[in-house]
């Protein structure tokens, strides 16, 4: 159940960036949102992956 709200939290995060990158089309800006999301996703994977039950 977790994974599934972290996975939930992750689509609307990178949902509310995407917006942003569509309003606000700046490349400098493009670059700061896919780091972001790249650690974003490394954070979720890498929680998901040691977790000890």
């Amino acid at each position: 159940m977790d994974r599934l709200l972290a996975a939930v939290a992750f689509i609307a995060f990178a949902g509310f960036v995407g917006i942003l990158a569509l309003e606000v089309p700046h490349p400098d800006l493009w670059a700061v949102i896919g780091i972001t999301l790249a650690l974003v996703a490394t954070d979720l994977v890498l929680a998901a992956r040691n977790r000890r039950d």
